[in-house]
């Protein structure tokens, strides 16, 4: 037995939750002898691997607080460290004091040599903050865990308009869209799909019923929730006219127009007025706001505090 095959396997029993010990043997290109061998290696190791019963057996690596360190190759904690470091893009509340936390972990375990690529990442990054609201990540976890098994959710609600109401679901996805995160659901009061902004949703809690999951109209959640998106008025429309050609925009937010080859028509809304100012501030060009006046208002606020901090 070779280390190197020992160690390709525990990446394997890492990777997914499940293997049958004739595709491990297939993977590894031994026979399912050695495979039973490597296997109690491990567990001499101190990896609880069980065995799976079942006419082609298999293995499962359990969870547990006795389970040693995560074997990454190069890639996977490249991967995992620059998730960490731009984590402060994210709209959970916490994630970035959690982040820094779990990247100094990661850095006193890492080879010297990816140590040194980790840190150089971090010196030469910058992370813009999440503007706007954050989601509880308790609340996410509890939508995603009954998303998962299956589960009735009831919570409460506040509308867009601050009224509020209690809700019975049928949870069937999360979807983050930039720095919002939507729950996809059948609603059993309405009885429809309905989406909710999750940062809207107040004290979740899963009741006992289970349901069998329904197909998603269309079959994509993500593509469900931009759809009711794109049809779902916002609070705050705005009109802008652009001095800059269209192709020369790029912004995920919003339907820009050519006007002629040197200035554009911008459309875009949101219910959160600020934000709706900074993202209109960050496309880096001229232009001319003609709707709504409340943004006009907002951008004068935003400039009056920028030149504040310039001359302080």
């Amino acid at each position: 037995m070779t280390s190197s095959r020992l160690l390709t396997l525990l990446s394997l029993l890492q990777a997914r939750r499940d293997w049958p010990g004739g595709e491990l043997a297939v993977r590894l290109e031994v026979s399912r002898r050695t495979i039973r061998r490597d296997v109690e290696r491990l567990r001499e190791l101190g990896y609880p691997v069980e065995s799976l019963t079942g006419p082609a057996g298999g293995y499962r690596l359990a969870a547990g607080t006795a389970m040693p360190p995560l074997l990454l190759d190069d890639d996977e904690a490249i991967a995992i460290a620059v998730g960490l470091r731009t984590a402060a893009r994210a709209s959970v509340t916490g994630i970035e004091e959690t982040s820094v936390r779990a990247l100094v972990k990661l850095e006193q375990v890492l080879p010297a040599h990816l140590r040194r690529r980790v840190q150089a990442l971090g010196a030469t990054t910058a992370v813009l903050p999440a503007v706007g609201p954050t989601v509880d990540p308790q609340v996410l976890t509890v939508l995603a865990s009954a998303c998962r098994d299956g589960e009735c959710v009831r919570f409460g609600y506040r509308a867009r308009d601050g009224a509020f109401g209690r809700r019975e679901v049928e949870p069937h996805a999360l979807v983050n869209r930039g720095r919002r995160w939507y729950l996809v659901c059948w609603d059993r009061g309405r009885d429809d799909w309905r989406t909710f902004r999750v940062d809207r949703i107040e004290q979740p809690s899963v009741s006992a019923a289970r349901f069998t999951a329904r197909r998603v109209p269309g079959g994509d959640a993500a593509a469900f929730v931009e759809q009711r998106l794109v049809a779902l008025p916002s609070r705050y429309e705005a009109r802008l006219t652009l001095h800059a050609p269209a192709d020369a925009i790029r912004t995920p937010w919003g339907t820009v127009t050519p006007i002629d080859e040197h200035s554009c028509e911008y459309r875009t809304g949101d219910d959160d007025l600020p934000w709706l100012a900074i993202r209109v501030a960050m496309l880096g060009v001229e232009f001319e706001v003609h709707e709504p006046p409340e943004l006009v208002e907002q951008l004068g606020v935003l400039a009056g505090r920028l030149a504040r901090a310039i001359s302080a």
